[in-house]
This record gives structure tokens, sequence and C-alpha cells, in this order.
């Protein structure tokens, strides 16, 4: 018997401001990223599994993002996703226990959309999926992939890419 699949979800902080003088890792929410990462909240509390943990950039938007989504799950704050590139992403996701049947990774472009087009490629992939976040993976954008066997055995192309919203 096969048990379900893992559920990936890949969520982009949401909007930033550019306050003057602010060194980028610091740039807190816009307005706009307020709403949008409480909305992106609600949509991941009614479209996926319970979320079994979270993976989050220690930047101050990312942290802001999760704060906002109202996410209740035991949180890794990880330097490595800020700034990281694809390869250190899914690293970090070979990295969690087996326990884990739900994972939430909140990053930034371009690691988040270049980690989702390289991961999908089993059946069952969404191409309509594929080609939006081909164009463009927005803020508050979320890609949401299932991983038929361990976090640690994730490479690309072994997942299937399910879904993908941007709350507005």
């Amino acid at each position: 018997m096969n048990a379900a699949p893992r559920t990936l979800i890949l969520l982009r902080h949401a909007k930033s401001d550019y306050p003057p003088g602010v060194a980028d890792h610091d740039r807190p929410l816009a307005k706009r990223g307020i709403r949008e990462a409480a909305l992106a909240g609600a949509w991941l509390r009614a479209n996926t599994p319970r979320i079994d943990q979270v993976l989050c950039s220690t930047a101050t938007r990312t942290r802001n993002t999760l704060e906002r989504t109202g996410i209740n799950a035991p949180v890794s704050y990880l330097d490595e996703l800020y700034d990281a590139v694809p390869g250190t992403v899914i690293a970090t996701i070979n990295t969690v226990g087996d326990e884990v049947r739900t994972l939430l990774v909140i990053g930034h472009e371009p690691a988040m959309s270049s980690v989702a087009l390289g991961l999908a490629g089993a059946a069952g992939t969404d191409t309509a999926a594929v080609q939006r976040i081909s164009e463009k993976f927005p803020t508050s954008g979320i890609a949401v992939l299932h991983v038929a066997g361990s976090w640690s055995g994730l490479e690309l192309g072994s997942a299937a890419l399910v879904g993908f919203h941007t709350p507005r």
C-alpha cells in the first residue's frame, strides 16, 4: 500500500516595502503585502493539508509574511534560504524528517520559481501551472507540489506540480 504523497508548498514572500536606508534583508512588508500574506494564509488553510513544518528565510519580509499567514507550525528560520540558489533550497528540504507530511518553504525569487520548475516532472504535473510559473512567480505566489517519496530523496524532476495560486 502506497502512502499518500507528501505536500511541498513554496511561498514567495508578500510584497515588500522599500524604505530609504534599509538593507535588503531588513525590508518590511508593504501595506499590500500585509493584506496579501493574510489572503495567502486563508488560501493555504482552505486548500492544502495541515502544515507540519515551516522553513523560512531570515529576511524580515519572509518572517512578516509567515506571521501574517497565521500558520501555526514549528518554524526553522534559515539564513541559507535568503538569497539562495535552487540547489541550496532543495538540499535544505532534503534534511527534513519523514514525520513531516506537509512542508511550507517561504523564500525569494528567483529561487522559488526555479525550485518549483526544477522539481516538477512527475506524473500529475499541471502544465498550466508550469506555464504560469515560467512567466512569473509574483509576490505571495504559492506553488503546491506532491512528493511521492521521502524528503531526503527529493531531486530534480521527482515531484508533481499540482497547483499555483496568487492571492489577490
